[in-house]
Formats: C-alpha cells, sequence, structure tokens
C-alpha cells in the first residue's frame, strides 16, 4: 500500500466516542510498528482539549468540516484509513464517504442506520470498486460482535458437521453499560425519518434490506416482545440492536457468496432469566422498548426524549465503561435442535468501552493486515472485509473473546 502521512486519522476526535478512542490510541504500545496517526474535527478549541487530555501520545490536529467536501478532500489525502465517529451518520456522513470512495482511501464508522448504509451502498459501492477504497461500516458493538460470532460460530459448526448451519439464533445473555447522547440521537432521527416516509418504513422491515445482488426469500422471524426461548430454556425479550446486526449478518453472507446458505435464518434476542421473574423482566424489557419506539416515532414525546434522554457528548463514566461487560451466546441449530453454542465476550461495557477498542483494532486491520487482494474495493461488513484476521486482533488487543462452549 502506498506510503501516506498518517496511518489513521480520528474524524470526530472530540465527540464523547471519539475521545475514547483517542486515549486508547494515545497509550497503544501492542505492536512493534509504531502508529503514525492524528486527531480532526471542525473545532480546535475541542480537538485541543481532547489532546490535552490524553494520557499517552499526543498526536497531530487537523481542522475538516462534515460539510466542507474541500476540506474532507485534503484530510484523506494525507491517510490511509479514515474512522469516522461523526453520527448521526444519516445527517452528517455521506460527504465523508463520498470522498474517501472517490479517492481510494479506506474508511470505517460506528454507524447503526441501515437505512443510510443502503444508500451508501447505492450510490458508491461501483466507485469505491473502481478506485480500490474499502468501506467498512458498523465497527462497533453494532455489528462486530454479531457479525463475527456468526463467522466464528460457521466455522466452528463446518468443522463438526461438514455444512454450515442453516439457523443461528444469538442471545445476549448478559450486559452491563450504557449508552451515550450521540447513540440516543442516531436513534431518535432514524425513528424521525421512518415517520415521516411508509417506504422507508417498509424498507427499514425487509431483513435483506442491504443483502444487495441477492435473492433470498427465506423467512426471517422477528421475536415477539416476551417469549419463553425454546432454545435455552429462558424467557427472552427483543435485542434493541437486533435490527442492525442481522441485516448486516445478512449482508455478511451475500458478500461471502453465500457461505452460510441461501435459507440462512438469523435473529437476536436478550435473555431475562427462568421462571416467574424472567417473564415479568421480559414484559417489562419488551414494553419499555415498544414504548420507546412508539415515543420516538411521535412528534411531542420525541421532542419529550429528546430533553430527558442524555445530550450528545455524554455518557457512561469512565468507571462504568471499565466495569461494564457483554456476554452473547450463538446457538447453530440443525432441524429445530441446537447443536453447537458458541460465546463472544467483552471485557468493558459494550458501547463506548469496548466499542471505542474494537473500531481502533478494525482501522488497525484494515490499514496494515488487509491488502488489495485479500480485500478489494467496495462496501463491506466486518466480517466479509477482514474476518478471522480481526477476529485474531480483537482477541489479542481488545478483549474480546471467541470460544465454543459446547458441541
Amino acid at each position: 500500500m502506498s506510503e501516506t502521512q498518517y496511518e489513521i486519522i480520528v474524524f470526530g476526535a472530540s465527540s464523547f466516542v471519539g475521545q475514547i478512542i483517542c486515549e486508547y490510541l494515545s497509550t497503544y504500545q501492542s505492536e512493534d510498528t509504531p502508529l503514525r496517526w492524528a486527531m480532526a474535527g471542525r473545532s480546535e478549541s475541542k480537538l485541543q482539549a481532547t489532546r490535552d487530555a490524553l494520557c499517552g501520545e499526543k498526536p497531530d490536529i487537523i481542522l475538516a468540516d462534515s460539510n466542507d467536501e474541500a476540506s474532507l478532500r485534503q484530510l484523506v489525502e494525507k491517510t490511509r484509513v479514515v474512522l469516522s465517529t461523526v453520527g448521526p451518520y444519516a445527517l452528517y456522513g455521506e460527504p465523508l464517504v463520498k470522498v474517501c470512495a472517490e479517492t481510494g482511501t479506506d474508511y470505517c464508522d460506528l454507524t447503526g442506520e441501515v437505512h443510510w448504509i443502503r444508500q451508501m451502498v447505492d450510490r458508491y459501492q461501483t466507485t469505491a470498486q473502481q478506485s480500490g477504497a474499502r468501506i467498512v461500516h458498523c465497527c462497533g458493538f453494532d455489528s462486530i460482535p454479531s457479525d463475527l460470532g456468526v463467522l466464528f460460530t460457521q466455522q466452528q459448526f463446518e468443522q463438526r458437521h461438514g455444512k454450515p448451519s442453516s439457523d443461528i439464533r444469538m442471545r445476549v445473555k448478559a450486559a452491563k453499560g450504557g449508552l451515550s447522547g450521540g447513540t440516543f440521537a442516531s436513534l431518535l432521527n432514524v425513528m424521525k425519518e421512518a415517520s415521516k416516509d411508509p417506504a422507508l418504513r417498509k424498507q427499514m422491515a425487509d431483513p435483506y434490506l442491504i443483502a444487495t445482488d441477492a435473492s433470498y426469500s427465506a423467512r426471517q422471524r422477528n421475536p415477539g416482545l416476551a417469549e419463553h426461548d425454546p432454545v435455552t430454556g429462558r424467557w427472552m425479550s427483543p435485542f434493541i440492536m437486533a435490527a442492525i446486526n442481522t441485516r448486516v449478518v445478512h449482508r455478511s453472507n451475500a458478500l461471502l457468496a453465500s457461505k452460510y446458505g441461501e435459507n440462512f435464518r438469523y435473529e437476536e434476542t436478550m435473555l431475562t432469566g427462568k421462571g416467574l421473574s424472567g417473564r415479568l423482566s421480559a414484559y417489562g424489557i419488551g414494553s419499555g422498548l415498544a414504548a420507546f419506539m412508539v415515543g420516538a416515532a411521535i412528534k411531542p414525546s420525541r421532542w419529550l426524549l429528546e430533553k430527558l434522554l442524555p445530550a450528545p457528548g455524554e455518557g457512561p463514566s469512565p468507571e462504568d465503561q471499565l466495569n461494564g461487560f457483554f456476554d452473547m451466546r450463538f446457538y447453530a441449530l440443525e432441524d429445530g435442535s441446537s447443536k453447537l453454542q458458541c460465546k463472544v465476550t467483552g471485557d468493558r461495557d459494550p458501547g463506548y468501552g469496548s466499542t471505542a477498542k474494537m473500531i481502533s483494532q478494525a482501522a488497525l486491520c484494515l490499514g496494515r493486515d488487509i491488502d488489495a487482494e485479500q480485500c478489494g474495493g467496495g462496501i463491506w461488513t466486518p466480517a466479509s472485509s477482514m474476518g478471522t484476521t480481526l477476529q485474531g486482533r480483537l482477541e489479542n488487543y481488545a478483549g474480546l473473546r471467541f470460544d465454543v462452549v459446547d458441541g
């Protein structure tokens, strides 16, 4: 790959998650080769404050605005990979994707806005293929653990049974962490757009929305607000990230030439426990999530939510990030019965402490480990672009583990 001034530029470095990413990169000394990186954003004073607070290396500062294409072009010319935290991406993300696709610059982000990903595929897939730019969305908690967790589970299943599983069900066994104002802002913006556009609502209900150029038709199951899970024997409720994670997994299947099969089924839920307490918890979580979604779709209640929820720039404390964790179980089924259980675990709160390490390692993997022969230009998922190479980085440097539990 051609030499550039920097390997990684963090765009949106002064955002809540951007600051965590910069702290991680400033103290990153896990490899022999020193990291050449810089911080970027539109506010010099905020970037300087973020830089001054870093415990490790003090990187260069670059000024660029998400709405100023000329400044973005100057930014991408300096780096091999752009790591973007500037969301909601549907409002602020397209100009940078456009510039990266046109200039052949690799890019990764944290979006969970599936309708926006589809727009980027429609508009820039061909451009990225021609320039050689690898555009990889969803490089945080949504959707690396789900995407790589399915890939790992399928690899283990195929070793044992000689074929992929046609049905994998992910269950969040346990998790501890908080959401930031930026995440809530993205969720509210998605609901705002969908409430005004019936065609968009229909589009977002499609489980294969971003599995473009694939003709999949297997009916995907949408679990109810509270159900008893026959696989685990526990009660379960919807998982808020399932709407993006499931679609990313199906896009990976399409990009991997239907490695999981053309009739592959995948679903995600949260486990709430056994017995009456588990049932009550499932109904409580499911009803609360439904109320949030309805409230976010209606203008007066959405305004109230904007006032009550954390504002952009606010999020879990450093202590909460350090004490957080997640444990996700993947059950590979055949003929309705579980044949293999795997798990993916992380050692920080999923949305921020762990996400910061995941996207940092994704950017490093894309820039240092994956050459053009392994992955050419285009709009990819984590599993289809970096796969087991990224898994190795996450296990070595980011506190994640991928394990077979039984089977």
